[in-house]
């Protein structure tokens, strides 16, 4: 039983006990539960106003221009947005209008930013607040806090005379996930089916157009009658950004900052692959800190490699390795570069056996180009880059280490992935159905051929492996384009 409960019954239990023995005190008892009647009242009344924050339209000078990148999710969002605006036009042709939008899209993305420049474009009331603030552990909140929701945004739009709302719940998958997976907390399918009966326009107050937009990373969490059409009409996918992309989101977040004139963002774009908007953001952050505490007027180049290394590892440690220790972690770490301007030259950005997060040593690479799929080479050559590092400490040190157990793990994710694409000795097979001892064959056989490889890579640049070693003890960091000219000399 839960404890307001147990305290609950075991009053009652003592008012009844001190009504029976003393007559005397059944004013005192009157009084006691008309103050718990009170209290109980006061209690719902402060989880009510929880439910959501007001946000005037006025409170944000954010516009679609100042989001940097995602121009298929700002257009699709406008066009539903322009529904609203343009409402008389719109059911002169017989537009229905959407219920609900729902942008998903990995964490970083811009999902909250596209939201806050809705509220700008459109001339509707706007309320926010975040699936979390609906759950509760007494049955009947959730659905509460739901129905307080939309006849807020009713009533807000009533007060700034205006014929719509917006509604925006972030992390949306905590309040809409699929029914039946809490079999011991009916709570979450009551709020689940409050918030459906609610954007179904099934009660409250139909003068009102309300939409409803929803933020989530984890879309296949929703439960089905959430997000079909009728509901959330338009899925909008906000996805990481491309090299273009993050070239302008960086000069949106570098605008207040004074820059050297040799700063190349777009250079610095093409080395971020895979970064997010709030990575970019934090990026552009530690550059200008960089720059601070290093007592400049103006942000440079360096910072922004630099400050690359923080957003990806993590802070540069005081911790110092055993000479031996520095030598093994260099020469793992040239193990990884010497593969990798074999598979593509012009690959290694930087390397470092400077101790930053959880890292002893790096390399770092940078990419090509943005790519939308992996090929069997592209992947066969991840699998020399992550092997040659322990096949050097090997080869030049006699023995590997702890060190490579990261790298053995990213490679046996890549082997996986690779049978699982139809590209091992196994042929087109579903994976989760073939016998373990099958699969494991598979992946250490294309693990021992990129083994050798990477072996034979090393063993070929023994000589500059030695060369390059002692330039990297003595500076502990190195450009790719001094690793290139010291492996062509």
């Amino acid at each position: 039983m839960k404890r307001p409960e147990l305290l609950i019954g075991v009053g009652l239990a003592a008012l009844v006990y001190l009504v029976y023995t003393d007559p005397n005190m059944l004013p005192y008892v009157l009084l006691s539960l008309l103050a718990a009647l009170v209290w109980h009242r006061a209690r719902h009344v402060g989880l009510s106003r929880h439910a959501s924050q007001v946000v005037r339209n006025d409170t944000y000078s954010l516009s679609f221009d100042d989001i940097g990148g995602q121009n298929t999710a700002k257009q699709e969002l406008k066009e539903a947005l322009d529904f609203i605006r343009s409402e008389q036009t719109a059911a002169q042709l017989g537009i229905r209008p959407l219920k609900g939008i729902l942008l998903c899209g990995p964490p970083g993305t811009g999902k909250t930013l596209l939201a806050k420049a809705a509220a700008c474009y459109t001339d509707a009331a706007f309320l926010t607040t975040n699936g979390s603030e609906f759950i509760e552990m007494y049955a009947g909140v959730g659905a509460q806090r739901v129905r307080d929701l939309f006849r807020k945004a009713e009533r807000l739009s009533k007060e700034q005379g205006k014929s719509r709302a917006i509604i925006f719940i972030d992390e949306i998958d905590v309040l809409g996930a699929k029914r039946g997976q809490n079999a011991g907390h009916m709570e979450y399918d009551q709020t689940l089916n409050q918030l459906l009966v609610e954007m179904d326009g099934l009660q409250g107050n139909t003068q009102t157009n309300v939409l409803l937009i929803g933020a989530t990373n984890r879309a296949d969490l929703l439960d089905t009658a959430l997000t079909r059409p009728g509901r959330f009409d338009r899925i909008v996918r906000v996805d990481l950004p491309d090299r273009e992309a993050r070239q302008r989101i960086l000069e949106l977040h570098t605008r207040t900052k004074p820059l050297a004139g040799e700063v190349d963002l777009l250079q610095i774009a093409s080395e971020t692959a895979g970064f997010s908007g709030a990575h970019l953001e934090s990026l552009a952050n530690e550059a200008a800190i960089l720059a601070w505490r290093r007592g400049q007027t103006e942000v440079t180049q360096r910072d922004f490699t630099e400050s690359i290394d923080k957003v990806v590892l993590g802070e540069q440690h005081d911790r110092r390795p055993s000479r031996e220790e520095l030598r093994r972690i260099a020469l793992h770490e040239l193990g990884h570069a010497l593969a990798a301007e074999a598979v593509r030259s012009g690959s290694v950005s930087k390397l470092s056996i400077l101790s930053r997060g959880g890292a002893l040593g790096y390399m770092r690479q940078q990419p090509e180009l943005d790519t939308y799929l992996e090929t069997e080479e592209s992947l066969s050559a991840q699998l020399v880059i992550a092997l040659a590092g322990g096949v050097a400490e090997e080869i030049f040190v006699g023995s590997r280490s702890t060190g490579a157990a990261g790298d053995y793990a990213h490679a046996n994710a890549v082997a996986l992935r690779m049978v699982a694409a139809g590209m091992s000795e196994l042929g087109i097979v579903d994976e989760r159905l073939v016998p373990k001892s099958e699969l494991h064959m598979a992946v250490q056989s294309m693990l021992k051929a990129a083994e050798l490889r990477a072996r034979a890579v090393l063993t070929e640049h023994e000589a500059s492996m030695h060369r390059i070693l002692e330039a990297l003890l003595a500076e502990e960091k190195m450009s790719g384009e001094y690793f290139r000219a010291l492996l062509a000399s």
